[in-house]
């Protein structure tokens, strides 16, 4: 049985390795409720995770676990006392301390950037744990630690990178990288990507013209009463060239008669 466990275990180690970027030493953000489970179980947390892990770990956790034992008291005293020999990482209730589920979600954000594994028995950090990809969640069964399966949310965050529709953190680094080699700044690649709002212009006045029909005659203008009315030159040329015509015609009748 403790070899089949082994087996899932590096099965599963290997999937967070290759798809979420996991190294060692790996870390592990624990809680008072694992450490209350450990000291039921008389496991020995430090001697036994990274034989199970197969590798380094460096054991962490929050103000905020620390303080909710605080408040709690002589019950979960065994369980302060060894939480208190993990290194604390920083969180931003430091000063208003909040219930260690809600600052443990916090420090996973939305993409589990740090790349924490989780350590704990409450359910609603393991409920919300399974709406973040890329976070193995860690747990006690049987005085046994069990690293559970990749949860769906993981497993379709890797098939939607694999399919080209989403680009993962690690990518983004390398893409910002490149890009500062290259001497392009983000903000230029942004304002290249935004497209320009074209300016809403007037209609021009010219094609709001009327447009006019061919083949029609030019309205004569009306001549009021007491003008005299203007005869056109052209009219007077083709009067006088007929009148030229007409005459040799009359005078060779004449000669002939």
């Amino acid at each position: 049985m403790k070899i089949k466990r082994q087996k899932q275990a590096k099965k599963t180690i290997s999937f967070y390795k290759y798809n979420f970027s996991f190294r060692e030493p790996f870390q592990i953000l624990i809680d008072g409720t694992f450490c209350q489970a450990a000291l039921k179980n008389k496991i020995q947390i430090k001697e036994q995770m990274p034989k199970y892990l197969m590798g380094e770990v460096q054991l962490c956790t929050t103000n905020c676990a620390l303080k909710e034992l605080e408040t709690i008291g002589k019950q979960l005293y065994g369980a302060k006392i060894i939480l208190q020999r993990f290194q604390v990482r920083k969180c931003s209730h430091f000063k208003n301390p909040i219930p260690a589920s809600e600052c443990l979600l916090s420090m996973l954000e939305e993409t589990n950037p740090h790349h924490y594994f989780v350590a704990t028995q409450d359910r609603t950090v393991t409920a919300g744990l399974k709406k973040i990809p890329g976070v193995p969640l860690l747990y006690i069964v049987l005085n046994t630690i069990v690293l559970d399966k990749p949860s769906q949310k993981s497993l379709d965050y890797v098939q939607a990178v694999q399919l080209g529709e989403l680009v993962t953190p690690t990518q983004q680094d390398s893409i910002r990288s490149l890009k500062e080699k290259e001497g392009i700044s983000l903000k230029d690649g942004e304002r290249r990507g935004k497209k320009r709002k074209r300016k809403s212009n007037n209609p021009n006045p010219l094609s709001c013209l009327k447009k006019k029909k061919k083949g029609q005659p030019t309205p004569q203008k009306k001549t009021e009463p007491g003008e005299k009315r203007k005869r056109s030159r052209h009219k007077r040329r083709k009067a006088a060239a007929g009148d030229n015509m007409a005459a040799p015609a009359v005078s060779n009748t004449q000669l002939d008669k």
